[in-house]
């Protein structure tokens, strides 16, 4: 039997010298030993030769690696589960640029590996929150000021944000954060989603944007006025919102020094992977190594992503 705890990547290419210790791995850590099958959940399983398995049910042929983020990739165990370390370990993540010289793939490759991961990162998102709970939303995009005169956005200040993506989080004091892309922030799109994350038992803090109001309907909902020397409010010492600020901070410093540009249709992605290594950055590396193979569930296509 072998280990699951790896100190450094070192230890990973050890513990995976070839094909079979990896698969061996992806049965013990998705089905616990026990095939599964993929097409139907309660059939019998018939193993066959070269690690593949029958549904019976569905008369269907799968293995390990079906419906999973591996499903039907050229690309040996190894160098992926070398991608996932390199990947969930990263404090900031990595570009793909960087994950094609390591692995000696090219960038394309080395870039729809990287999509495939982050799909399996959404995983720790969606949180359902209690007790104080901090929301804010903020603008992924850069400055309309620093782009050349061509490539400025008409009528983008303040809030209006033609230029850029509104992301909404949502952070339980001590807890984990949820963190969603969205249209826009307005109480349309806000308030659903503080039914939705949020419990009715929970202490709500916000700004005094107009989108929060109406949820003290929901839950206690405690408002703080932002100006240029610091929060005021009336409320005791720990309502602020520090916590989710600093996560912003964070969020944007990874952005900013790892990727040159994310498309609309895929920062979601982006997003989800800030949240799992925010959400598991209490954990050693092994834990999240193990648990995104664990999640790893998720068949991503290329057509899917670049359609």
């Amino acid at each position: 039997m072998f280990s699951t705890h790896f100190k450094s990547a070192i230890d990973l290419v050890r513990a995976f010298p070839n094909e079979e210790t990896c698969i061996k791995y992806l049965e013990t850590i998705i089905w616990d030993g026990q095939p599964v099958s993929p097409y139907d959940a309660d059939s019998k399983v018939y193993t066959l030769k070269d690690g593949r398995y029958k549904c019976k049910n569905t008369g269907k042929k799968f293995n390990v690696r079906t419906g999973t983020m591996y499903h039907s990739s050229k690309i040996n165990l190894q160098t992926w589960f070398l991608a996932i370390w390199m990947v969930t370990t990263h404090k900031k993540g990595i570009a793909s640029t960087q994950l094609a010289e390591q692995l000696n793939v090219t960038q394309k490759t080395a870039w729809f590996m990287l999509q495939r991961i982050r799909a399996c990162f959404g995983v720790e998102n969606y949180n359902e929150l209690d007790g104080i709970v901090s929301a804010d939303e903020t603008f992924y995009g850069g400055k309309n000021k620093n782009r050349h005169n061509n490539k400025k956005a008409k009528k983008c200040k303040g809030r209006t944000w033609t230029d850029k993506v509104p992301i909404v989080g949502m952070i339980q004091r001590g807890g984990k954060i949820t963190v969603i892309v969205t249209k826009d922030t307005s109480g349309d799109t806000l308030q659903p989603l503080i039914e939705r994350y949020v419990s009715k038992d929970s202490v709500l803090i916000t700004d005094d944007w107009s989108g929060y109001y109406g949820a003290k309907k929901h839950c206690e909902h405690r408002i703080i006025k932002d100006i240029s020397k610091g929060y005021k409010h009336d409320y005791d010492p720990e309502t602020h919102t520090n916590d989710i600020e600093g996560a912003w901070k964070i969020f944007k410093n990874s952005s900013r020094d790892m990727y040159n540009h994310v498309s609309r249709k895929h920062i979601q992605f982006y997003v989800d992977e800030f949240v799992y290594r925010y959400n598991m950055r209490k954990h050693d590396n092994s834990d999240k190594f193990n648990w995104l193979q664990y999640n790893s569930g998720v068949r991503t296509t290329y057509k899917s992503l670049t359609a």
